[in-house]
């Protein structure tokens, strides 16, 4: 019968993504910055045509999470480089459009509609900047992942 010897990986209970070495852990972090822009700009309109702004809640909740794991991975640096990454993807989507120059960010409008129809863009836009800034000014022990013992 052999025994398994217990390692230093097996009793690691980070995050999968805290155990990256610094480039893994900013690819990660870079990554999840543009992936929560991206899906953010997808859902920030549903609801908005009947002023129901669910979608802007979804929205703001994934960035507030994938900004929430920056922090507590890299610190203030990986809560920097998520915000310039998030805030360059929403803001490039809301520029540029998607594919065939649609447009995915709609703001304002010449016609009669419902509040949230008419904002969500602009609310989404400033959101995603001003959601992340609240969240550095938080203490930094909300955001500590224990370190594995015996390191």
């Amino acid at each position: 019968m052999t025994q398994h010897v217990k390692t230093t990986a097996d009793s690691d209970e980070r995050p999968w993504s805290h155990r990256f070495g610094p480039l893994g852990r900013t690819a990660v972090t870079l990554l999840a910055g543009a992936g929560a822009a991206f899906v953010g700009t997808l859902a920030h309109r549903m609801g908005a045509a009947v002023n129901i702004p669910y979608g802007l809640l979804l929205a703001f909740l994934i960035v507030a999470l994938s900004t929430y794991c920056a922090r507590a991975r890299q610190g203030v640096t990986g809560l920097a480089l998520h915000l310039i990454v998030s805030s360059a993807v929403a803001w490039g989507l809301a520029l540029f459009g998607g594919p065939g120059g649609d447009t995915l960010v709609v703001a304002g409008f010449s016609t009669p509609t419902t509040f949230f129809s008419q904002h969500a863009g602009y609310i989404w836009l400033y959101g995603v900047i001003l959601i992340q800034v609240a969240m550095l000014v938080l203490p930094a022990s909300w955001f500590r992942i224990p370190a594995p013992k015996g390191e």
